[in-house]
C-alpha cells in the first residue's frame, strides 16, 4: 500500500485508547519507596519521614501490574498494529519515553490510569528501515487527580531490502548531568561523584547532593572491586546483542579454555544483570559476566572490566572472581581502607 493510502488510515487512530483503564495494585506506600531508594542508592530525605513523597521516577512503577497483569490493549491498539504488520512494517524497536511530573505523590493515594494513541508520524527512512513512530501517552492519576504523564515511543518498520540489521545494544542517554561519568569510561576510568560540601559519594550522577542539596562536585575514581548486591537474571525476550554476556571465558570458552559454558553465545541468553556494590559504597547496575548465568549469587565478589560492546561503544562491566583467581581480598576489608584514606584527606 502507498504512504498516501495507508497513512490516512493509521492517522485516525490518533486519539482513540490504547489500553483499558486501571488501577495501581496497591496505593502509593512507604516500603515500595523504601525498596525504590535503597536499590536506586537514593538518600534524599523528602522520601523519608511521615510527609515522605514518592520519588518523582517512580511514576510507572505504580502502574505497573506484576505477574498477574492489567487487563489488556484496546481493540483500537491492536487493530492499528495489526494493519502495520498487514502493509509490511512488522518490526518493532522501542526508542524513547517521556515523564512529565505534575505534583508529588504521597503514601496513601491510589493510583489510576488510562493511555491513548497519541500520535502516529509520517513514514520515516531510519538505518534499520522505512517506518512510522507510534507514541502512546498515559496519563496517571493520585486520588483522581492528574499527578504525571508518561510517553512511550516505538518505531514500526520494514527492515531495509536484502539488509539483516546488525543487532545493537541500547545507546544509554548522555546529559550534562552524567557526561563526566562517560567521558570517563572513554579513559576506562570508573568516576563517582563526591559532593564537594559533605563529602558524600553518589551514584548514578545527579545534579545535585542527596544528603546537603549542595551543586558542587568533584569526582574520584573507584578502586574496581565490589560485590554483587543482587541480581536477575533477563529469559525474555532474548535479544542477540547481549549474546555471550555470561561466558566465562572468550568466544563462549570456559575456565580454562574447555569449551562452551551452559548458555553460550549462541543461545541469545540469558544473562544476568547485577546491583554492583563497589568498594566505595555506592552501587551501580551492570551486567556480571565471566560465569554461567546460573552461578551468579549474592555476595559474590567481582571485578570492574571495560567491555566494547561494539565500533561505538563502550561499557563498564564486572567479571565474578573465581576462588583462587587473585582478588584484592573481602569488600569489607576494601572499603575499611578506602574510609581510612578518606579520613585521612579529610573528607
Amino acid at each position: 500500500m502507498s504512504e498516501d493510502g495507508l497513512y490516512p488510515l493509521l492517522k485516525a487512530y490518533e486519539g482513540r485508547s490504547a489500553s483499558i483503564p486501571g488501577a495501581g495494585k496497591d496505593p502509593v506506600n512507604g516500603p515500595m519507596i523504601r525498596h525504590w531508594c535503597e536499590a536506586m542508592g537514593d538518600r534524599n530525605p523528602a522520601y523519608e519521614g511521615p510527609d515522605a513523597i514518592a520519588p518523582p521516577t517512580m511514576l510507572q512503577a505504580w502502574t505497573m501490574g506484576g505477574l498477574s497483569g492489567h487487563p489488556g490493549r484496546t481493540g483500537a491498539h491492536d487493530e492499528l498494529f495489526a494493519l502495520l504488520d498487514g502493509a509490511g512494517f512488522a518490526a518493532v524497536v522501542a526508542t524513547d519515553c517521556e515523564q512529565e511530573y505534575l505534583r508529588p505523590l504521597r503514601p496513601g493515594q491510589r493510583i489510576s490510569f488510562d493511555s491513548v494513541i497519541e500520535t502516529v508520524s509520517p513514514r520515516k527512512r531510519t538505518k534499520l528501515g522505512a517506518g512510522y513512530f507510534v507514541t502512546t501517552m498515559m496519563e496517571i492519576r493520585a486520588d483522581g487527580e492528574l499527578a504525571g504523564t508518561h510517553r512511550f515511543r516505538i518505531l514500526k518498520y520494514a527492515p531495509s531490502a536484502g539488509q539483516k540489521p546488525r543487532p545493537r545494544r541500547p545507546r544509554p542517554v548522555v546529559n550534562r548531568d552524567n557526561a563526566g561519568f562517560w567521558a570517563g569510561v572513554a579513559e576506562h576510568r570508573l568516576l563517582i561523584q563526591r559532593c564537594a560540601s559533605c563529602g558524600q559519594l553518589r551514584f548514578p550522577w545527579l545534579p545535585g547532593c542527596g544528603g546537603c542539596g549542595s551543586a558542587e562536585w568533584d569526582a574520584v575514581e573507584a578502586e574496581g572491586a565490589g560485590t554483587v548486591y543482587s541480581y536477575v537474571v533477563v529469559h525474555h525476550p532474548r535479544f542477540p546483542a547481549f549474546d555471550g554476556l555470561h561466558d566465562a571465558g572468550p568466544d563462549g570458552a570456559g575456565p580454562d579454555g574447555a569449551g562452551p559454558v551452559e548458555g553460550g553465545p549462541d543461545e541469545g541468553g540469558p544473562y544476568a544483570v547485577g546491583l554492583i556494590e563497589l568498594a566505595e559504597g555506592v552501587r551501580m547496575v551492570s551486567n556480571v559476566i565471566g560465569v554461567p548465568y546460573n552461578e551468579v549469587r549474592i555476595g559474590m565478589p567481582v571485578r570492574l572490566e571495560f567491555m566494547r560492546a561494539d565500533e561505538d561503544l563502550e561499557l563498564p562491566v564486572f567479571r565474578a572472581r573465581r576462588p583462587g583467581a587473585g582478588c584484592h581480598g573481602p569488600v569489607s576489608d576494601v572499603k575499611r581502607a578506602v574510609a581510612g584514606e578518606q579520613a585521612a584527606a579529610g573528607g
